[in-house]
């Protein structure tokens, strides 16, 4: 069944604005969303298209879409990592957030810093996610697809001149990766990604990581590594 998805860049036709985690999506239901007290759709839907469609406009790309005919399964989003520290100090790329963990209301109308005037063409992963229809968690998760997503990244990356892809990682916790959209280390270190830098992810904490350090010894892994951030790198040069 996976073998008829298709993998590629998400363009200009389809803009995913929106993230998987009610479901796969498509152009019929991607602009009706489940109401949600803690996000605002109307004026995110509002700030997310602009900035992708820059986003692609200037460097070709910022997602890699995997499709099950006319539904969106699985998403790696990733931006250069210079526009990461040019759009604001400590500023985020979530889509369903406010600031600082989504972007900043104008970033979209700022101007961007062209592919070829970056020092540093460095890509930064920002979440990598598979969605299954409800009521199916199993169909596409754990089948090979976010490694299909992310050496996609990689063939496009070296295409288009990039010279390194960064992504931060944790241990391989389901609720992390749920929450996240960031895959274990072991997942980018089968992919050739080396770590780089290891340090504490300070928004782990009160009750959120009781559950998981829980969830950490029920996996046979350490509890103390629960909190642990691995910075992963792959060099294409």
């Amino acid at each position: 069944m996976l073998d008829d998805l298709i993998v590629e860049p998400m363009k200009e036709d389809f803009i995913l604005w929106r993230c998987l985690h009610a479901g796969p999506l498509t152009r019929r239901n991607i602009d009706a969303p489940e109401p949600n007290v803690e996000v605002d759709w109307p004026s995110t839907r509002a700030r997310n298209i602009p900035l992708l469609k820059k986003l692609t406009r200037t460097y070709g790309a910022c997602a890699i879409l995997a499709r099950d005919g006319d539904s969106v399964v699985g998403t790696l989003r990733f931006y250069p990592k210079a526009l990461c520290s040019f759009a604001d100090s400590g500023a985020g790329f979530c889509l369903q957030q406010r600031p600082p963990a989504g972007p900043q209301d104008d970033l979209a109308a700022r101007e961007f810093p062209p592919r070829e005037g970056l020092a540093d063409k460095t890509l930064f992963v920002h979440c990598l996610m598979i969605a299954s229809p409800p009521g199916d968690p199993n169909r596409y998760r754990r089948k090979g697809l976010a490694t299909r997503l992310a050496l996609e990244l990689v063939r496009w990356a070296e295409d288009q001149g990039w010279s390194e892809i960064e992504a931060n990682s944790y241990e391989e916790i389901p609720l992390l990766y749920a929450i996240s959209g960031s895959v274990g280390r072991r997942f980018w270190e089968r992919l050739g990604f080396s770590m780089v830098h290891q340090d504490t992810e300070p928004a782990i904490s009160g009750d959120f990581l009781v559950k998981l350090r829980q969830d950490t010894v029920a996996a046979g892994l350490r509890a103390e590594d629960v909190t642990n951030r691995y910075e992963m790198r792959l060099d294409l040069r």
